[in-house]
Formats: structure tokens, C-alpha cells, sequence
């Protein structure tokens, strides 16, 4: 026989159909449109998890020229964007080989890179020509993996990017490298550099720093949506969260 005083089962807590977080986690009527010109396209790797933290919806949901993709890989760019593409060389994908903006001793927030991975010649040529910016989401890991599975890449400029500061994560998320930034910043800073309009930036930081309020005060009142992040203990190494 059931038991007539176990508790019910709670209500599953409705996701937003556009960021699809969930609804307490969700900053997207606070979201400014933002006109621009150049196309943006992030294509997220499928394990990518972190919904709670991620910030590749919100950005897309600023601009209107912008497209989310969820896959492993694309036949060409033209595919993956939904509309044919001229010259896939007018576009930007963020490169992720070794290549560092300081190891380069560059000192642009913004660097083109030729095939060999060293700054190109003619900065401000390259980077006026382009058309849109192709940014992939996921770990490092997973974003390594839509790089090699998407060989078209090879046809766009590659860049790299020379951030002034570290993620605006802090503790919440542990970039793997100092000049790691989230979706939302990488293309905070690359569009408002290409198009010269800081106001790009300030908007998509503003956002992002919403996003993060929010979650921290979901913390408090609802952990399981919130989660702490694991502390890896360097004395053992192990990983270690927040016991049950």
C-alpha cells in the first residue's frame, strides 16, 4: 500500500523557451536589443551542461542577426549560419591553439593570426573586411572538438583575443586560462572592437553581471538549481563539493 503522508512530488520548475534556463535563473526581460552589423554565430558543442551558467542564448537574444547551432559539425559555414556566405575569409572564428596574445607580445585586445599562428600583417585591413564572427561554446575540451570536426574553419580569419581582465566568473566557473572568457564576453569584446562601439561591450557586460547576481541569490534559496562549484583540494587531488 502507498503511503497516504509521503510527500507529493514536486512540480518540475519551468524552463524560458529562449535562454532555457530555468525560470528563476532567467534575465531574459531585462535582455536590450542591440543593432549592429556584423553576424554572429555560436555553434555549442551538444554536451555542453552548464545551463545554469552558460551564456550563449543570452547573447544571441541581443542581437538579431545572431545564431545559436547545437552539433558536432557542419558541411560548411554556409550550412551552419542557415544562409549562403560569399567568402568564409570575411569571417572571424576565435582560434583555440596555443597561441597567446601575450606570448605574441601583441598588444591589441583584438589579433588576427595568419596560418601559421603568428600576428598577420595588415591588422586593420583584416579586420575591416570581416563580415561576422563565428564563436564556439562549450569547454575547452569540447570547443577543441568543434574546431577539428569543422575543417571550413580553415577558410576563416582566425583571432585571438588580448582581454584586459580576467572572466567576470570569479569563483563561480574556473577558466582553464588566464585569457579564458566566457561566451557572452568573447563576444562583448570582439564586437565592440570590430565595430568600434564600446556600447556593445557595456551592454553584454551588464547582462552578463545581471545573469550572475541572479544566480547567486538562486543560491541561496534554491541550491539545486544553483549549485556551488566543486573546489578541487591541490593538497590531494581531489575534488571535493559541498557534502549532502
Amino acid at each position: 500500500m502507498s503511503n497516504p503522508t509521503a510527500a507529493a512530488p514536486a512540480d518540475p520548475i519551468p524552463e524560458c523557451p529562449h535562454c532555457q534556463k530555468p525560470m528563476p535563473l532567467c534575465i531574459c526581460d531585462s535582455v536590450a536589443p542591440i543593432e549592429n552589423r556584423l553576424g554572429l554565430l555560436i555553434l555549442q558543442h551538444p554536451q555542453e551542461q552548464d545551463r545554469a551558467l552558460g551564456t550563449a542564448r543570452l547573447t544571441a537574444k541581443h542581437f538579431p542577426k545572431a545564431v545559436v547551432r547545437v552539433g558536432l559539425s557542419w558541411p560548411s559555414l554556409s550550412k551552419a549560419l542557415g544562409q549562403p556566405v560569399e567568402n568564409a575569409s570575411h569571417w572571424a572564428v576565435l582560434y583555440l591553439g596555443s597561441a597567446r596574445a601575450a606570448d605574441l607580445e601583441a598588444e591589441a585586445e583584438i589579433v588576427a593570426l595568419n596560418r601559421k599562428g603568428e600576428v598577420a600583417d595588415n591588422q586593420r585591413a583584416i579586420l575591416g573586411k570581416l563580415e561576422g564572427v563565428v564563436l564556439l561554446d562549450g569547454t575547452w575540451s569540447q570547443a577543441k572538438a568543434l574546431w577539428w570536426r569543422n575543417p571550413w574553419m580553415l577558410k576563416c580569419q582566425r583571432v585571438i583575443l588580448n582581454p584586459s581582465r580576467p572572466s567576470r566568473y570569479g569563483r563561480l566557473r574556473k577558466e582553464p586560462r588566464k585569457d579564458g572568457l566566457s561566451t557572452i564576453e568573447a563576444a562583448a569584446a570582439i564586437l565592440a572592437g570590430l565595430e568600434r562601439r564600446p556600447d556593445i561591450a557595456e551592454t553584454l557586460h551588464a547582462s552578463f553581471e545581471r545573469m550572475l547576481t541572479r544566480y547567486r541569490e538562486v543560491q541561496a534559496e534554491m541550491p539545486e538549481l544553483a549549485p556551488k562549484p566543486v573546489v578541487k583540494d591541490r593538497r590531494r587531488g581531489v575534488r571535493r563539493g559541498k557534502r549532502a
